[in-house]
């Protein structure tokens, strides 16, 4: 479905779960900036892997940074919320959860990561809407970002989606490698296998606490999936819907058994009888 917003100039809204301050967002904000007007409504601090949660038993602020910037104490769901019920003068014409430092690749990645889960949360809203990361070149010292870079190689697929749209309850996954990148590829979901390491320590109280590690993961999937994808260099486009069902299963044999795991109404009654 195309974009039918009588605007001259769209209208962005951006959010992440890196924080507000975040170079990524900072430099799809300046790409942005020359296309339309661009709201920036984000997390006052990081929210790495806190997916869809919601914050549903205290209250939420959002601060005013500047003009069009503003910092919530939450998560990028409660910032989409907030962002469309209450800060936004319209409905934007996209919303886009980036640029997110490294990458969200796999189911795995997907199902953790706060950056696309505020693409889902724009989707669940009635918003096109894509979430946007960057992996980054790893060098000695860690790994390098070109986000201005990544910003500017994003700006056509933005401005399709803009013309074109979206279909209905769909939103987009990209990755984008180091670059220079060899061109797009769509791609489908991948897996990256964690072997999450847990270590268990004690406070000088002698009270038991632990840290969850995400150790090394293994990327598995075929050629076109999009681990395997951006590891060779392309840029990563995967549609994700909100429908999770498994369509192919419904009507099988073993799932069509579990009918009759509770009996019918008159069988229990002799059973009591």
């Amino acid at each position: 479905m195309a974009l039918k917003s009588k605007q001259k100039q769209p209208l962005f809204l951006l959010t992440n779960d890196d924080g507000y301050f975040s170079p990524g967002i900072t430099a799809l904000a300046g790409e942005l900036g020359q296309m339309g007007q661009v709201y920036i409504v984000a997390p006052d601090r990081e929210k790495s892997s806190i997916s869809l949660a919601l914050t549903l038993r205290r209250p939420l602020r959002a601060e005013k940074i500047d003009r069009n910037t503003y910092a919530v104490d939450g998560t990028p769901a409660d910032c989409v919320y907030i962002a469309l019920r209450h800060i936004l003068p319209r409905q934007p014409d996209l919303l886009i959860s980036g640029i997110n430092r490294g990458a969200n690749l796999g189911c795995q990645d997907v199902s953790y990561s706060g950056t696309v889960a505020a693409a889902l949360q724009g989707t669940f809203m009635g918003i096109p809407s894509l979430a946007v990361s960057h992996l980054g070149r790893r060098t000695k010292n860690g790994s390098l970002y070109d986000f201005k870079g990544a910003a500017a190689l994003v700006r056509p697929i933005i401005e399709t989606i803009l013309k074109n749209g979206l279909p209905h309850r769909v939103y987009l996954n990209i990755n984008i490698p180091p670059l220079p990148v060899k061109g797009i590829k769509i791609t489908r979901l991948g897996e990256k296998r964690y072997s999450p390491e847990l270590v268990r320590k004690r406070d000088p109280r002698g009270k038991t606490y632990f840290w969850i590690g995400v150790g090394h993961p293994k990327a598995v999937g075929p050629k076109d999936s999009d681990v395997q994808v951006v590891d060779r260099g392309w840029v990563s486009v995967t549609p994700l819907q909100i429908d999770r069902t498994a369509h192919p299963l419904l009507g099988h044999k073993l799932l069509e058994s579990l009918k009759n795991c509770w009996p019918p109404e008159k069988s229990r009654d002799k059973k009591k009888g």
